[in-house]
């Protein structure tokens, strides 16, 4: 099993989601082997609270990584779940296509994906003008 599961398994548990009751928990490496952890933390004006992916990310940059090489999420789910759409593009940002994204339950069950596969044809900035 993964390193990185056992560290979005153990920041889960920080989650502040007294709404939902859903904890989530991530951690990325960085191409340089650095890792960062972050959780979801919700608020009472809900679209104000961040993911667990957006954490980590966060956590990434003010260290002054640019680049994932790997994910781990974990959620209390039957089945490992998948990030939503803005922490797609979020992992789009900071990875290639070819970077794996692990998702987990707290069982263990462990799916692989490239992101590609769950983001493909995303936004970048090759979409912008002086891209």
């Amino acid at each position: 099993m993964s390193d990185l599961f056992e560290k979005a398994r153990a920041v889960r548990e920080n989650a502040y989601a007294p709404y939902s009751k859903f904890k989530v928990g991530a951690a990325v490496r960085t191409v340089t082997g650095k890792e960062f952890v972050g959780c979801n933390v919700e608020n009472s004006a809900y679209p104000q609270g961040t993911c667990a992916e957006a954490g980590a990310i966060a956590a990434m940059i003010a260290a002054g990584e640019k680049e994932i090489a790997e994910i781990c999420i974990v959620a209390d789910s039957p089945s490992p779940v998948s990030p939503c759409g803005g922490c797609r593009q979020k992992l789009a940002e900071f990875s290639k296509p070819s970077t794996s994204v692990l998702l987990a339950n707290l069982n263990g069950v462990l799916v692989s994906h490239m992101l590609g596969d769950l983001l493909p044809h995303s936004f970048s900035s090759d979409h912008l003008p002086n891209g």
